[in-house]
Order: structure tokens, then sequence, then C-alpha cells
């Protein structure tokens, strides 16, 4: 089953949305998931340097004190039934992630989704488990050694503009479909599936897929 998994690595729901859907899978015998990670920045105009967190959500959201601690404790507690580890005190900024993307797009077009895949949840970790900045090129190079990419290739992307052009454009044809909140999840590049849902909400739409006459 093909999946176009539309997400920004600084979303905590994208990643509840990523393991939530892959335990969805899990419990429907011989599926087999067929994942496309593509780009969609939440903050495409910031800075290298970044913005403190709270400041950023109390900005964007208009959310109180409380209201942020309650969300945390919400995301945290999700992450935890998925075996995500939120460690939202060691995060203090918020990035801009154009380069991780380059970096994602690359590792698909030279190496697969599966290879995609584990770069992805290395971005996720290290941003949401570890509190990294995941916009410093040289945190990205680590990562993606760690991921297992060649580190000559990926210092290449980082040190360059390379993919810049093919992330723009991949935002460009998502935002054209009017999608403008993430994560987006399309399935069999039919079936829109939006937000962070529960693993049950995933199996009975993936089941509802499954059961679909196939198109001659």
């Amino acid at each position: 089953m093909r999946i176009d998994f539309i997400s920004d690595i600084v979303c905590p729901w994208c990643a509840i949305g990523l393991y939530s859907l892959e335990a969805a899978a899990a419990r429907i015998p011989g599926l087999e998931l067929d994942l496309h990670f593509h780009p969609f920045e939440l903050n495409a105009g910031m800075g290298p340097e970044g913005q403190d967190i709270e400041e950023h959500l109390a900005q964007k959201y208009g959310a109180s004190p409380a209201q942020l601690a309650g969300t945390r404790q919400a995301i945290r507690e999700r992450g935890q039934a998925l075996g995500f580890d939120f460690r939202m005190e060691a995060r203090s900024r918020i990035y801009n992630t154009r380069d991780a993307h380059r970096l994602l797009h690359w590792a698909d077009e030279a190496f697969g989704g599966a290879v995609q895949r584990v770069l992805k949840v290395t971005l996720l970790k290290a941003y949401f488990t570890e509190g990294r900045n995941v916009s410093d090129r040289a945190v990205l190079l680590e990562l993606a050694v760690a991921a297992g990419l060649p580190e000559a290739g990926a210092k290449a992307v980082l040190d360059s503009k390379q993919y810049d052009a093919d992330v723009a454009a991949a935002e460009a044809e998502v935002h054209a479909q009017g999608i403008h909140a993430v994560p987006a999840i399309i399935v069999n590049q039919r079936h829109l599936i939006q937000g962070g849902q529960s693993v049950e909400v995933f199996e009975r739409l993936l089941r509802q897929v499954m059961d679909e006459p196939r198109l001659a």
C-alpha cells in the first residue's frame, strides 16, 4: 500500500501520526506500507538561529502557558503509548528544516524509501528526544551518518543547494492540493487522512482501503 506522508520533523503530531500509522499496519496481516515522505516546512521563513519554543507557540497559536503545558503532556502520553520518547524539556527552540528536507529528498532518490524512513525517524528523535538543533549542518551530517548514509554524499548535499528546488516544488504541489496542515497522509494516491490519528482510526481506514475493489 503506497503511503505519501507529508510532514515536518519539528511537528510532534507528525511523529505521532507516523508511529500510529505503522502500529495500525502491523495489526493487519500481510499489509506492507510503501512509505514516501514529502516536505512541509512549518517555519519556512525562520532564520538559522531558530526561535524560543514557548515564544513561538504563544505567538503562533495564542496559547497560554497552562494550555501549552496540557498539550505537551498529551503529546508525551501519546508518544509513550506508541514507543516514542518525547522529552519536551530537552528542546528549547524550534528551527527551520529546509536542509533536513533536502537530505530526506536525497535519501529517497539515491537509496529508496526504507533508507529515507530511517533518516526521518533519526531526525524526529534527534529533535524531540534529544533536543538537538536540526538546522545545524554539522548536526545534520552526524545524523545522516548515524542513519547509515554515506558521509561524503551527505556533506555534498549540505554544502550545496542541491535539492533545494525539488523541496520547494514539492511543497508548492502540496499547497496546490489544498494541504495546509500536517501530518497529511495520502493512501494509494486517492485517500487523504489528516492529523495524528489513533492506531484504531488508522487501522479502520487502512482496512477500508484494502477492501476497495481494485481499479482495472
